[in-house]
């Protein structure tokens, strides 16, 4: 039982709660995914003035004495409304808001949440400094991107960190939290709750959307190994559909990369440079994921970049 859940049942249903989002009020959807865990799923599309910057998965996982927040949005407007959605279910503390990594569509909601008495901010132990060498890069981003949609929003840094792995108690469930070697960035952390198998992969799991290499590819494929092998019941990915763990999601994802991996070696043995990589790829593979346009020729440059160098 999860206790003074503000008069609703844990069950599969969707709660809707007033928020503003965008430059207008807008309906902000959580969804209760598994018992007590909650999901608002992003759009999968790029940054813009249109979704106000909602783009990520975020949530929260309710326990019997506290709340942990998983990601909070691209903005503190969106940080705000996760947090009333949240109100809307229980009227527990958050104890903990954990960021998956420091992507800007994940982590600079936080503002939305210090106002919570005794919240432990959490992230891997390299996020501090990739988010601060990038920070005043993505606040212009969104400043730009957004306007009025991102007033106020500021970089809130973690205050508690994961060099390998932690365990979180909620108070009758834990949360199993580990940082992860380079991958899709060098900062990544994934989040498992114990008690309905839901795994928070971050953006270690794309889905629809298409991955985007900000780490490591080799590092990335290898995750994606280790992945698949876990106890999950289902995937919370950081874009996209959660899905349940057949590992169907994890080998499309891992054939994407594959194919960029492989295309950029070939081409390096050949001796072509990147601009020839660019030029002769047409996207072909990458064509059924999102954003291909605006995001393959930049998987195929950060890879041509890594491998050229491999032994």
């Amino acid at each position: 039982m999860f206790p003074r859940l503000a008069g609703v049942t844990v069950c599969g249903v969707l709660a809707v709660v007033a928020a503003r989002v965008s430059g207008a009020d807008a309906p902000f959807a959580v969804d209760e995914v598994a018992a007590g865990v909650f999901v608002h799923q992003g759009q999968v599309a790029d940054l813009a003035a249109e979704n106000g910057g909602d783009i990520a998965n975020i949530g929260f996982v309710v326990g019997e004495r506290c709340v942990a927040v998983i990601d909070t949005g691209s903005t503190q407007r969106i940080g705000e409304s996760l947090r009333a959605a949240l109100r809307a279910r229980t009227e527990l503390p958050v104890c903990y808001v954990i960021n998956t990594h420091m992507h800007l569509d994940h982590v600079f909601g936080n503002a939305g949440f210090e106002g919570e008495a005794g919240v432990e901010f959490v992230a891997a132990a390299r996020m501090p400094a990739s988010l601060s060498a990038r920070a005043e890069g993505y606040l212009r981003t969104l400043a730009h991107e957004l306007g009025e949609a991102a007033a106020g929003t500021r970089a809130v840094y973690p205050t508690r960190l994961v060099e390998d792995r932690l365990s979180l108690d909620l108070g009758g469930r834990t949360l199993a939290l580990q940082a992860w070697p380079t991958a899709h960035t060098d900062n990544d952390l994934t989040v498992f709750d114990e008690r309905t198998g839901s795994l928070w992969t971050g953006d270690l799991l794309f889905e629809r959307f298409i991955p985007i290499i900000d780490g490591s590819i080799r590092g990335w494929l290898a995750a994606i190994e280790r992945l698949a092998r876990l106890p999950a019941e289902r995937l919370l990915p950081g874009h996209g559909a959660i899905v349940a763990h057949g590992g169907e999601a994890l080998a499309r994802e891992k054939a994407y990369l594959e194919h960029v991996a492989a295309t950029v070696r070939a081409a390096i043995a050949r001796g072509d440079t990147l601009g020839e990589v660019l030029d002769a790829d047409d996207g072909t593979v990458a064509g059924d994921w999102a954003l291909t346009a605006r995001f393959h020729a930049r998987n195929l440059s950060a890879a041509y970049t890594e491998l050229e160098w491999e032994d």
